[in-house]
């Protein structure tokens, strides 16, 4: 009976001393920028339509009243209306194209990153500054959704794959990646 006990005994102990010390997974953290959130997106464009307002006024409202032509038509085809429309366009186009950024963001601190290129293209400009901002600037509830978002992106993100961050604020994340065992290349290593 009790040679049963100690074999049962020493079986236990080189089971235990067999297992791996070690976890399968290891925990990998980095720092990703963080994501810029629904108000200071929102201040920053404020920004902006005060920057086009004030360029209109100053430097096409005056030609027009040189020219004699009407200013202050309601219609959206008048030509003044048309030209502030090419001027607030071209504006957030131009300087996403070339500085990822416009000076809202500047001031701010944010920058329009792509989530699937390491340079923002031309047609994902266009699609992200010309069709999908005339889309949140038609539909205001769209525009709010960038408050509820993982990524914090608005219906012209996801349109175009882009997203507005921090420039110099970062958030820690934690992942958990299999490790590979030493002896045998079989097993693959996933984050999840």
């Amino acid at each position: 009976m009790t040679n049963h006990m100690d074999n049962e005994t020493h079986s236990v102990e080189n089971v235990q001393n067999n297992r791996p010390v070690e976890p399968n997974y290891k925990e990998v953290m980095f720092y990703e920028r963080k994501p810029a959130g629904f108000w200071v997106r929102f201040w920053a464009y404020l920004i902006d339509l005060l920057l086009i307002a004030s360029v209109t006024s100053i430097l096409i409202k005056p030609i027009f009243l040189l020219i004699g032509l009407e200013t202050s038509s309601n219609t959206w085809y008048a030509p003044y209306a048309i030209i502030s429309a090419v001027v607030f366009y071209a504006y957030f186009v131009l300087m996403t194209k070339f500085f990822e950024q416009t000076v809202g963001k500047m001031i701010l601190g944010l920058r329009v990153v792509s989530l699937k290129e390491e340079k923002l293209s031309w047609g994902t400009l266009l699609f992200r500054e010309w069709i999908g901002r005339f889309i949140s600037a038609t539909i205001w509830p769209l525009y709010w959704i960038v408050g509820f978002t993982k990524l914090k992106q608005g219906i012209h993100d996801f349109v175009a794959d882009t997203t507005v961050i921090h420039e110099e604020t970062y958030r820690k994340r934690i992942l958990f990646e299999k490790k590979r065992s030493e002896g045998s290349e079989l097993q693959e290593a996933e984050t999840f």
